[in-house]
């Protein structure tokens, strides 16, 4: 966490555009050293204050998150649906940790979402991580919509596609099966059916993969994130 922690007030510090703003960096770094309730009841007021920048509050959910308090909650999934992938990427490991039982629920509403596929890619994934009971529906849901779009964004499906596979639930075969007749997503949907039937082979209708190409878009399947400090813990962050 003390990485995650370090790559996120490097990108912040860069994204600095004024003295001003770089004292009050500085200011909120002094707060997170502190780790003291008083410090972390602060830091919980950044969240709602009003016409507090974007990098103060992610600094105060991500520290808060971290050490599992639920406050962060509602702005990690404002970051999580957000156009910079940065962004969404440290919210969705932050959220994995913070264990809050109304995490699946938002990332499921945030990838099914028809106004924000765009940005669908990490509520996606942390899907997948949770695997919780509305991971499935929700990534058939995304990955059927896909398939009717006319419109389609291949990077969107193929995260449904390998996240299916990797969660392994038999749900999922008749959408994958749909999708594998699609040659951008034929060799993912058919790795992820052979996980599924426990490395058995396809049905015979399903296409032979195409050999990939520069124009075929490839996302990773997520791996498992950093666990919640146990209780005990202080679950502080340090800051360098």
């Amino acid at each position: 966490m003390d990485e995650e922690f370090r790559v996120l007030t490097d990108r912040v510090r860069a994204s600095l555009s004024s003295p001003e703003e770089a004292r009050a960096h500085a200011s909120l770094l002094a707060l997170v050293r502190q780790g003291t309730p008083a410090a972390r009841e602060q830091l919980a007021r950044i969240l709602v204050a009003p016409e507090q920048p974007l990098w103060a509050r992610e600094t105060a959910a991500f520290v808060l998150g971290s050490a599992g308090d639920r406050r962060a909650f509602e702005t990690l999934v404002l970051l999580l649906n957000y156009r910079e992938p940065a962004r969404c990427a440290t919210a969705a490991r932050v959220l994995a940790r913070l264990g809050d039982p109304r995490t699946a629920r938002a990332a499921a509403a945030l990838a099914t979402n028809p106004l924000r596929t765009a940005y669908s890619l990490h509520p996606i994934r942390l899907l997948v991580e949770l695997r919780a009971p509305e991971s499935v529906p929700a990534l058939v849901a995304a990955l059927e919509r896909q398939l009717a779009a006319r419109d389609r964004h291949w990077p969107i499906a193929r995260a449904c596609v390998e996240g299916l596979g990797a969660i392994g639930d038999e749900r999922a075969v008749p959408a994958l099966t749909a999708a594998a007749r699609h040659p951008r997503l034929s060799a993912a949907a058919a790795a992820a059916m052979a996980r599924i039937s426990g490395g058995g082979t396809l049905t015979a209708d399903a296409p032979t993969a195409e050999t990939p190409t520069a124009e075929t878009p490839t996302t990773g399947t997520p791996t498992t994130g950093t666990r919640r400090p146990a209780p005990g813990k202080s679950g502080r962050t340090r800051v360098r």
